[in-house]
């Protein structure tokens, strides 16, 4: 296992990858890099469980839960949705045990529900703080804690945490500290479950962007087309994802992933099909 306090280098390519078959449950998979990444799989043929709390159409927050099954049938694989809080420990029992009765079983969990709220210490509502730890950090222990069981009868176990790499640089923490606290959370749960899982094979690793990603949430945040213009799409960080998670977990753990650089092991050099803007240089991500 690398060290957890820099960017891991990425992961190696492998000749023959596939995730057909396989059984995805991933969180926050309503729009989004959620849904990017349970569309990539999708395209393999797998089976993706959409876990999300958007049941209908949010005037501001494009997508529902429904809306990324049927995409995922339309891609070439199978969906189930369960409309779920990952802050309810029974909503989520229920969820991994209706994706144990219809698809036997789960052979990756992929943390990527999160709550963000970009402000300082005195603008900081203690609701919003409460909500953002209560989502990101409880919320990746959580679904990890629970699917646990499934994921130690797959025979290729990961755990991916959309989560940042694990540098305390006091800048990422004077602008929006609770929200970071909430997100490096998110890592410590990858750095103690990686440890935690590696006798029983089960990979544990983050992956986060190295550019901002044009999502509601930041779309939201940021505001108008102008900040949009200089993002990239959430494609990129599920290309990275099916890299990492198409490799054998007993030589994949413990790690934390920039996208840009897992893609380059991969061989990619031009990454202007995922700009929103070729013409204009990303911006980076807050934690890079």
């Amino acid at each position: 296992m690398t060290g957890a306090t820099t960017h891991s280098s990425p992961p190696a390519p492998s000749r023959a990858r596939s995730l057909s078959g396989k059984i995805l449950f991933i969180t926050g998979a309503s729009r989004g890099i959620g849904a990017a990444i349970a569309l990539r799989a999708a395209s393999d043929g797998a089976r993706v469980v959409v876990v999300g709390k958007t049941d209908e159409p949010h005037p501001r927050l494009k997508g529902t839960v429904q809306a990324t099954c049927d995409a995922v049938e339309a891609a070439g694989g199978e969906a189930l949705g369960c409309i779920t809080d990952i802050r309810d420990e029974a909503a989520v029992e229920r969820a991994v045990a209706q994706a144990r009765e219809r698809f036997g079983g789960i052979d990756i969990l992929v943390n990527n529900a999160s709550a963000i709220s970009l402000t300082r210490t005195a603008d900081t509502a203690m609701k919003r703080f409460d909500l953002m730890h209560s989502v990101n950090a409880r919320g990746t222990f959580l679904c990890s804690k629970a699917c646990l069981p499934l994921l130690e009868q797959s025979d290729n176990p990961h755990i991916l945490t959309l989560s940042p790499p694990l540098e305390l640089r006091p800048e990422w923490f004077a602008s929006h500290l609770g929200y970071t606290l909430s997100k490096y959370g998110m890592s410590l749960c990858t750095l103690g479950l990686a440890k935690e899982l590696e006798p029983r094979g089960i990979a544990v690793n983050s992956l986060w962007p190295k550019t901002i990603i044009a999502t509601a949430a930041v779309e939201n945040l940021l505001g108008g087309a102008e900040a949009l213009a200089r993002c990239r799409k959430p494609e990129i960080v599920a290309d990275a994802a099916y890299a990492i998670l198409t490799r054998p977990s007993r030589e994949l753990t413990g790690r934390f992933f920039i996208d840009e650089d897992v893609l380059r092991a991969e061989g990619v050099t031009d990454f202007s099909k995922y700009a929103i803007d070729p013409s204009l240089e990303p911006a980076l991500d807050i934690f890079v």
